[in-house]
């Protein structure tokens, strides 16, 4: 199956002393690159978190959001961090006047009270935050569970387009074929014509006839391309289909294929087949184009 690297999953979990809320969101990238925004008093936890992210994300850019408010009795136990705040409400204004619209000052001070660091822990319960950072977790494995399950969507999507693209460029190659019979006759009499001419010669070499009707075959024959081509979209449904999704096979596949669509557009002189390798040309990049968002 199939898994695109678009993703998006959040989750939100509340206990007796904190409100947790995990956002992550996921792009296209050749690596896996990681970025995380979490409180400071659960710093020393980003390596845990980067480890869960890692097992279960594999590839991608991620963008990591954790928010964490005391709650209850843990109230007591925090203060604002009114400078930092502070600094988050003065940049949403500014923002807010840069785009050209008076905002709610109500609605600012929210969204600033909610940003990384907005509270300062005056005093620690080592108990209570590790009973607080199993809640934490659990949010992190929730919305991480929400992030495949979007990612298994979005691949599910691109297999049905990737079923449509190479059904159509075999469809194509079943025109290619069809014109091919058509081509051959034309390609005989240019032959025939080549042969007169050189038995006619007073000249004529037996051993340069010889070469030039290799030439002339291997020159215009189509037919390995043909059966290559066809396999290789075989190919391409078979992994496609496979346990594990891998958009780089998908990828070397489709060049593969291209390399196929090129020689048969080379060797085959023929304006109507021509035609067909330029409509397989532009499925075969939409195919690329949508390997590269794959696991």
């Amino acid at each position: 199956m199939l898994k695109s690297m678009t993703g998006y999953g959040v989750s939100n979990i509340e206990s007796d002393s904190i409100n947790v809320t995990v956002e992550i969101k996921t792009l296209n990238s050749k690596f896996l690159d990681i970025y995380c925004r979490i409180p400071r008093n659960y710093s020393e936890k980003e390596i845990e978190i980067r480890n869960l992210i890692t097992q279960s994300l594999e590839r991608g850019k991620v963008e990591f959001t954790l928010a964490v408010q005391p709650i209850g009795k843990t109230i007591a136990s925090t203060s604002v961090n009114r400078q930092l705040v502070s600094a988050y409400y003065h940049d949403l204004t500014s923002t807010a006047n840069d785009l050209g619209f008076a905002p709610d000052t109500t609605e600012l001070l929210r969204i600033a009270l909610q940003m990384p660091n907005a509270y300062n822990n005056e005093t620690v319960d080592d108990s209570g935050k590790e009973n607080d950072w199993v809640q934490v977790k659990v949010a992190v494995m929730e919305a991480l569970r929400k992030c495949n399950v979007f990612r298994e969507q979005e691949g599910k999507m691109t297999s049905d387009k990737f079923g449509d693209y190479i059904q159509t460029i075999q469809t194509l190659l079943d025109g290619v074929a069809d014109q091919d019979k058509l081509r051959i006759p034309a390609v005989r009499e240019r032959l025939e014509k080549q042969v007169r001419e050189l038995l006619s010669d007073d000249n004529f070499d037996p051993n340069r006839f010889e070469q030039e009707l290799i030439y002339y075959v291997e020159k215009f024959d189509i037919s390995e391309e043909k059966i290559r081509l066809a396999n290789h979209l075989t190919y391409f449904i078979q992994t496609m289909k496979a346990s594990e999704s891998n958009g780089k096979k998908l990828n070397f596949i489709a060049q593969e294929i291209g390399r196929e669509i090129n020689t048969i557009g080379s060797k085959a002189n023929d304006v109507s087949i021509q035609h067909l390798v330029v409509q397989m040309k532009d499925e075969l990049e939409k195919i690329k184009e949508q390997t590269m968002n794959i696991i």
